[in-house]
This record gives structure tokens, C-alpha cells and sequence, in this order.
């Protein structure tokens, strides 16, 4: 198990370019498997969950070729089912969340998707109804293996149909969008997801020949087409990565310019942190953070009440920037009242920030007051274990603007998420070392 130690209260200084986003990479890299041609697909994060995802697909026999920093291409046209049924597959497919993604596009192309009940973060009840229910709509039949919890669904043709998401799951809708695109007839979805990284997938399933409208909306229509063939995608930079460093230098204030940051694609990211008293500025596609050498103060509603931050679909503000904002504002001056709506177990990482000296009440599973210290007070350095990738970047912020040596175990979950995050640290002048 690896281990950070971080010698914290250190200001930072320069620049970081953020990684491509891991959320669509896992979208877009089970999209391949939708056409025998050639896909080229660049600024791939090199992080652990993606990695996996490459090496599953290359184990269905994906031609796999790497053309450069974060640059690879996928040819799919040797796709050997077989290994589906496997011991191995069960195996990988387990270890990786995303993997449920390739359900979709091995339905509609090849007649039928298995998959293991995946893992992921243990963050709350994840469920998976959304997917399936998606593919029953369009045909499939649909079975679970209770004993080894493994899932199957399979349709000699799929066909379009209408369909009203229960939930507005980004997963379950990139998952279904994937099916629908070779299905016979249209398919109207509603109550879809509209995250940027689901319009980007299919951006990149219409270059490849799929006939998908209104894009960017929660109701998408889909006109199935015969087959696809290869494109060239980029992948976007990765808002929540882009989200760690705001935070990250609000509570080392520290003077960071973030580049090339896709300013159109980051929603109400920006102004949330205003909330929260932090001054960021646009420079181009660049985000420019002054040195808070004076704190920032949260900002209370219209009436005069206590701020609320809460999770919502997009274009509300992302459950994944939660546990971020919630450790900026230990520093800050005021109150704000944190609520996850969405994972009823990722504020439990809040116990190990009390134990460094923030002013925290956990209300309930979902939601968590904080009470800034206005930096009067820096926080403890202490020993503490990444319980979740999200958490984690938040220990290790956390870790950075307290005063003395922390040490975080369970580093493997932070390197699920952000590509080789010590060495880019140091870059900027933070005292890390992977031990």
C-alpha cells in the first residue's frame, strides 16, 4: 500500500494544466467497441481506473496502439466474446466501475453484454437499475446470476423506443445512448443526462456516423443507423481535477494559474467557489488564483441565511466537488452547510479532518456544517487513509496547508484519479514524496 508525506503550510506557486477527464475517458474508450474501424482518441488521463479499462478492452481483443503522450488508437474488429464468459473477465470486471459501460455498446453491436457487478468507490448504494431497465426498453432480455452477481442482457435486434429515465444517471444514459445508436428505429430518451462529458460521447458517436439530437438537453433522440465507422476524439480537461486546484490554492494561499481549463464546459464550478469568498479570474481559457493572503469570506444567501452548497444533475453543481469545498471552507471565514444529495457515505471522511481541528458537525450521512477558522487556527498535520478518490484529494489539500509532516496511506485510491499528482505538485513547489 502506498503512502504520501506531505510537509504542509508551504505556499505554492506557478502553473498546473489539468488532466484529461477520467469521466469521459471511460465513456469514450467503451464507445470503440461500437465499430470494426479504427478510433483515435487523445488526451487520455494515465491514471489507474483508465488504465484497467484499456487493458480489459485490449483482453476482448481491441487492437490497442499507443501514439503518444495520452494518445492511443482502438480497433475493434477482432472482439472475442468468449472471453466475456470468463474468469478473468469477472475478474477485472469487478475491480472497475466504468466497466458497465461496455454493456451497451457489445449489445448493440454483437447481440449481448455480460458484466460482473462492479466496484468503485464506497461511497453509498450505486445501483445499476437505470442501465438495465434502458436495455429491457429497447428489447433485450435481461438475467442476474445471484450466486456470482453477474449480469447478462441479450437481443438479436435491438429497436427504438420511447423511454423516461427513473433517474438522470450520467452512466446509465451513456450506457443506453450507446445501445440505442444501432438499433432499428428511433429512440427517444428523457430525463437524460447532459453532463459535458455525455455530450462530448456523442459529439463523438455522431462523427462516427450515429444520428443523436438535442445534445446538451435531457431529452435526446437517436436515429438508429446500420453500422459506425472510426473518428478522431479529444477528451476534455477534467473539471474536477480543475476544481482540486481551486481549492487547493485558496487553502494554501497560493498564487496558481490553471490552464487551459475549457471555461464553457465548467458550469456553475466558478461561481460556486465565489460562494465561498474565492477570488478566481478568467484569462483567456486560463483560470488565475491570487494568493489569499487575507482569507476569503463565505458568502451568506440574498435573506442573510446560512449558505447551502448542494449537489444536483448538471447543470447543477457536480457531487464530485463536494468534498473539495467542504475542506476549503475549514479556512474560511463563516459557516456553510454542505449537502450530498446524491451518496448517503462520502461525508464520512470528516472524522479525520476534525482530528486535524476543523470546526465540522456531521448533521446526518448528507449533510455537514462547517465552521471556518478564518486561518486563526491551522489544521493538525496527522496520520490518516484515503478512503475514496474524492475524499482522498481532499485529505492530501487538507494535508497541504496544515503545519508540520501528514502522512496519507491508501494513496492507490487518489492514483484511481489524478495522473501522477505528487510529481505535478512538486512542479508548483509543494513538499511531497511517494514512499
Amino acid at each position: 500500500m502506498g503512502t504520501f508525506k506531505i510537509e504542509g503550510g508551504i505556499k505554492l506557486k506557478g502553473e498546473i494544466t489539468p488532466q484529461g477527464a477520467k469521466n469521459e475517458a471511460l465513456q469514450i474508450l467503451c464507445a470503440v467497441l461500437l465499430t470494426p474501424e479504427k478510433v483515435t482518441i487523445s488526451n487520455i488521463p494515465d491514471i489507474i481506473d483508465v488504465n484497467k479499462l484499456i487493458t480489459l478492452l485490449g483482453n476482448l481483443g481491441v487492437k490497442i496502439q499507443k501514439i503518444g503522450s495520452n494518445a492511443y488508437t482502438f480497433q475493434a474488429d477482432e472482439v472475442n466474446l468468449n472471453y466475456l464468459e470468463s474468469i478473468d473477465f469477472k475478474d477485472e470486471g469487478r475491480a472497475l466501475r466504468g466497466s458497465i459501460m461496455i454493456v451497451g455498446p457489445l449489445l448493440a453491436r454483437f447481440g449481448k453484454g455480460y458484466i460482473p457487478k462492479p466496484g468503485g468507490d464506497k461511497i453509498g448504494r450505486r445501483r445499476l437499475d437505470t442501465h438495465f431497465e434502458g436495455f429491457i426498453n429497447l428489447g433485450a432480455k435481461f438475467r442476474y446470476n445471484k450466486e456470482d452477481y453477474f449480469y447478462g442482457v441479450e437481443a438479436k435486434k435491438l429497436k427504438g423506443t420511447y423511454m423516461l429515465l427513473d433517474e438522470a444517471s450520467v452512466t446509465g444514459t451513456a450506457n443506453i445512448v450507446m445501445a440505442a445508436v444501432l438499433a432499428e428505429g428511433k429512440t427517444t430518451i428523457y430525463n437524460a443526462a447532459c453532463e459535458p462529458y455525455l455530450q462530448q460521447l456523442c459529439k463523438m458517436l455522431n462523427a462516427m456516423g450515429a444520428k443523436i439530437t438535442g445534445v446538451g438537453s435531457n431529452l435526446l433522440e437517436i436515429e438508429g443507423v446500420e453500422r459506425l465507422g472510426g473518428c478522431e476524439h479529444r477528451i476534455l480537461p477534467d473539471m474536477i481535477e480543475i476544481g482540486s486546484w481551486i481549492g487547493l490554492a485558496a487553502m494554501t494561499q497560493s498564487e496558481i494559474t490553471i490552464k487551459d481549463v475549457s471555461w464553457e464546459n465548467l458550469g456553475v464550478i466558478p461561481n460556486t467557489f465565489r460562494k465561498l469568498g474565492i477570488t478566481l479570474e478568467r484569462k483567456g481559457d486560463d483560470i488565475y488564483i491570487p494568493a489569499h493572503v487575507d482569507g476569503y469570506e463565505i458568502k451568506t444567501d440574498i435573506d442573510g441565511s446560512i449558505l447551502t452548497i448542494a449537489d444536483a444533475p448538471w447543470p447543477g453543481f457536480t457531487p464530485d466537488l463536494l468534498s473539495i469545498v467542504l475542506v476549503v471552507a475549514t479556512q474560511a471565514k463563516g459557516e456553510v452547510l454542505i449537502h450530498q444529495k446524491m451518496f448517503e457515505s462520502r461525508l464520512f471522511f470528516v472524522d479525520k479532518l476534525i482530528d486535524m481541528g476543523a470546526k465540522i458537525i456531521l448533521c446526518d450521512p448528507h449533510r455537514a456544517t462547517i465552521i471556518g477558522h478564518n486561518f486563526k487556527s491551522q489544521l493538525k498535520a496527522t496520520t490518516m487513509s484515503s478512503p475514496d478518490i474524492r475524499a482522498g484529494i481532499s485529505l492530501l489539500i487538507a494535508a497541504l496547508s496544515a503545519k508540520g509532516s501528514s502522512i496519507i496511506q491508501n494513496i492507490e485510491q487518489i492514483d484511481r484519479g489524478y495522473e501522477k499528482i505528487d510529481e505535478r505538485l512538486r512542479a508548483i513547489g509543494a513538499n511531497i514524496v511517494r514512499v
